[in-house]
């Protein structure tokens, strides 16, 4: 059954098959190399501008606390409120935050009773002034860091500036 006419047919076969797939590979490798050297002479084909070269625009600074406060909308603040509403109360008791009625112009940390974290109670002897409501809201662990306030923080402008506006009306 083997003898040496089958051998030699099988290992010809095998050399057959690994010279078709010797020339296969050289043919594909002729036709998806792009000839040329090592970059000497060659302009590129098309460039993609991406504006780097171009001066940085300037970037329009953002209104100061005194205009945006200025334009204030109280009714919007309140709809702003319900984001705080989860965690304050504006009828004087404490949730899971302290209650915030007459937040503003107050002493931070003097709500009794409310176990404040040691960040805001060593910020005790300063005052929510709508300017540091305003920094606080925009975010709450970089103003203070280590409060127990788990809120991210409001970042439009705007609607800090609504919330504060609204705070100001409870008493």
């Amino acid at each position: 059954m083997f003898d040496t006419m089958t051998m030699t047919k099988v290992l010809g076969a095998v050399c057959g098959s690994l010279l078709v797939f010797l020339l296969g590979g050289w043919a594909a490798s002729a036709l998806y190399t792009t000839g040329g050297g090592h970059g000497e002479g060659h302009e590129q084909a098309y460039v993609i501008d991406t504006g780097a070269s171009e001066a940085p625009a300037e970037v329009a600074e953002a209104p100061d606390f005194e205009a945006i406060f200025a334009a204030a909308d109280a009714g919007a603040g309140e709809a702003v409120f319900a984001k705080c509403r989860a965690c304050h109360k504006l009828d004087g008791t404490d949730g899971v935050g302290p209650h915030l009625n007459g937040i503003v112009d107050k002493a931070k940390a003097a709500s009794a009773g409310y176990a404040y974290s040691p960040a805001l109670v060593g910020m005790a002897g300063e005052t929510w002034t709508p300017e540091n409501l305003y920094a606080f809201l925009q975010n709450p662990r970089g103003y203070a860091p280590g409060t127990k306030m788990a809120f991210a923080g409001l970042p439009r402008s705007d609607e800090r500036a609504n919330l504060i506006a609204y705070l100001g009306t409870t008493n």
